[in-house]
């Protein structure tokens, strides 16, 4: 389980929202079972993995301030999310 919150710092705090943001699109988008919810600043995920960077960075991001997801065994995801991946 990981719990992430803000860091002190207005550009660290921006990378870091935006990183925890690309982790929970990442693992929406490969189907890794688990639970998903960001509030604003805070992420929640429970299952999952970090984005694998090798060889390429995983470029998606997730475009919504709130949100939750639960992906299941068998690629069946349930989510609110209902934008694309892609960056903008």
């Amino acid at each position: 389980m990981t719990i992430t919150t803000p860091q002190s710092g207005v550009s660290t705090e921006q990378e870091a929202q935006a990183e925890k943001m690309r982790t929970i699109a990442y693992n929406m988008d490969l189907l890794f079972p688990g639970v998903y919810i960001w509030l604003g600043s805070i992420a929640i995920r429970l299952g999952g993995h970090k984005p694998d960077d090798s060889p390429h960075r995983y470029p998606g991001t997730i475009d919504s301030k709130y949100g939750i997801a639960i992906v299941l065994p068998g690629y069946k995801i349930l989510t609110s999310y209902k934008g694309s991946y892609d960056p903008r």
